[in-house]
């Protein structure tokens, strides 16, 4: 099912055109959405309307709108963090320009709204609320990642909000999607939008945990780059709160640390993470997380037929990558 799902969602894709003039304002739009990916926003949408009803590629269309507002989200991030590659290739504002990949991206949002207007009236007030908030979380959290970048410290709790709207929000509003245009019960309706939202928390607890512990020939990227990026994440705001005396004052060492070899600091903060059981801390909060929302799945009141929607994620949760 996942994979007839994916070829559905990679066919609309294709043949969708955007538009044609001028070609630099459309063409990065297309050049990002076939950059490759997961596609699990989608997929989450169909697989949360399968439940429900068994013709879910008549709502492909909008499952694709998520991918695209994903996309575009991506697109203006990469010009924050002045990223040069995205999927191993050069960032829409690398290969054509930072004003480009600004007005492509917002193209790409009024493309989205485009897409949603194709629903039945009856669903198009409830999705545009819904997805209207959803947005405006998502650059909430967008703003909290960059604020807190110069932050001395943060909390835990200040952490979580954060990543639940930069990250977490448009997994459940995915699912929220599909359970909508499914006509699904109201309370399923927002149980898989918790569902989703616990998970997407707990897959960011996982890539920061990754990000220190990960194999490096399964990890897409470099073991240890947020350490190198002082980037506040899970594991490293519980070491700042953990840390005494000494080991407290290396830790702050390192990360004002302007000259440094990168794997010597790598190693040492990970040595302060193991020293501080951040690494448990960090999987035990991520499954309280997974727990959680699979706790609310088996609330629903088809599920029995959320199977393969159980599984495409315990799968996701399993990934090493």
């Amino acid at each position: 099912m996942v994979e007839k799902y994916i070829a559905q969602i990679e066919a609309e894709i294709r043949k969708k055109k955007f538009g044609s003039a001028p070609r630099s304002l459309y063409e990065p739009i297309r050049y990002i959405l076939t950059l490759g990916g997961k596609r699990i926003r989608p997929l989450l949408t169909l697989l949360s309307y399968s439940v429900y009803r068994a013709d879910a590629e008549r709502v492909v269309p909008y499952a694709v709108a998520i991918e695209m507002f994903h996309n575009f989200t991506l697109m203006h991030d990469d010009i924050m963090d002045q990223a040069p590659l995205r999927r191993g290739k050069a960032t829409v504002h690398q290969k054509w320009s930072v004003s480009t990949a600004i007005l492509s991206g917002d193209v790409m949002l009024v493309k989205v709204y485009e897409q949603f207007l194709g629903l039945e009236e009856n669903k198009l007030k409830q999705v545009l609320s819904r997805f209207n908030q959803c947005a405006a979380e998502v650059c909430e959290g967008q703003q909290w990642d960059m604020e807190f970048e110069t932050a001395s410290k943060i909390s835990e709790r200040q952490y979580i909000n954060m990543i639940r709207q930069k990250t977490a929000v448009l997994l459940g509003f995915s699912l929220e999607l599909g359970a909508i245009l499914a006509e699904a019960p109201v309370a399923d309706q927002h149980l898989l939008r918790d569902f989703g939202i616990n998970i997407g928390i707990g897959f960011q607890l996982k890539d920061d945990l990754l990000d220190v512990y990960a194999d490096q020939k399964k990890f897409g990227k470099q073991v240890g780059g947020d350490i190198l990026a002082n980037k506040k994440t899970f594991l490293l705001t519980q070491a700042m709160k953990k840390a005494h005396g000494k080991q407290k004052e290396k830790l702050h060492k390192l990360i004002s640390a302007k000259k440094f070899k990168p794997s010597e600091k790598i190693k040492a903060v990970r040595e302060i993470y193991d020293d501080l059981k951040i690494r448990e801390v960090t999987t035990e909060r991520m499954n309280d997380y997974f727990n959680k929302g699979f706790a609310l799945l088996a609330q629903l009141s088809q599920k029995e037929k959320a199977n393969t929607l159980r599984e495409f994620t315990k799968n996701l949760i399993d990934r090493q990558s």
